[in-house]
Order: structure tokens, then C-alpha cells, then sequence
């Protein structure tokens, strides 16, 4: 099942910046059952892989565009949310927290 959502980049804490894995944050309206995603997000004319985080009760869906630099505050993008790839999880610390990230981008790169 693929979810199609547009919206304007808006600014997070910076939580995955901080971590080596920044984000592309957009509102979310629809219902989207929280967990972790393979996607897709188009900006500027171009379609890139996308690793999708969305929390549980979250307003706020979070992408990392997979070979991707530049900056998309304020700009439309299009998210496609593809296959579920896990569960939302707890971790103990950082680090445990930024291998899985890495170990999910993997995985989406690929699909």
C-alpha cells in the first residue's frame, strides 16, 4: 500500500541533525500507522529514496532523503510512503539509536 503526501518542509528540533541523519519534516493529516518506512520524496524535479519515520499520536512525519544535499525549508514536496519496514522501537542511547537508523537506510537503499 502506497500513501501519497504533499506538504511544505517546516523546521524539527534537530534531533536527526544531530545525529549525522537530517530530516525533511512535513505536517501530517492523514492517519498513518507509526512506524518505519521505505519511500520515496520528490523535490525539485527529481525523485529520491527516503528512509520515513512517523510516530505514534505524531502531527509530523520525518523523512532522511537518501543522496541528497541542499536545503527544502519552506518548499513543497511530495512523500511516498511505501512498505513498512519496521516497528517504532526504544533505544538505550544514541548510538544504538544511529546504527539502526543506519541499518534502516540500508535497507531502503536497497529495495
Amino acid at each position: 500500500m502506497k500513501t501519497n503526501i504533499s506538504g511544505k518542509v517546516v523546521r524539527g528540533k534537530g534531533k536527526g541533525g544531530k545525529l549525522g541523519f537530517p530530516t525533511v519534516n512535513i505536517g501530517l493529516k492523514e492517519k498513518i500507522e507509526s512506524g518505519i518506512y521505505a519511500g520515496n520524496v520528490g523535490a525539485g524535479g527529481r525523485n529520491y529514496k527516503a528512509g520515513i519515520f512517523v510516530g505514534e499520536g505524531r502531527k509530523i512525519l520525518e523523512a532522511y532523503v537518501i543522496d541528497f544535499e541542499g536545503d527544502l525549508y519552506g518548499k513543497e514536496i511530495m512523500v511516498e510512503i511505501g512498505d513498512k519496514i519496521r516497528e517504532v522501537m526504544k533505544f538505550e542511547n544514541e548510538d544504538e539509536l544511529k546504527k539502526q537508523i543506519a541499518d534502516d537506510l540500508r535497507v531502503v537503499s536497497n529495495l
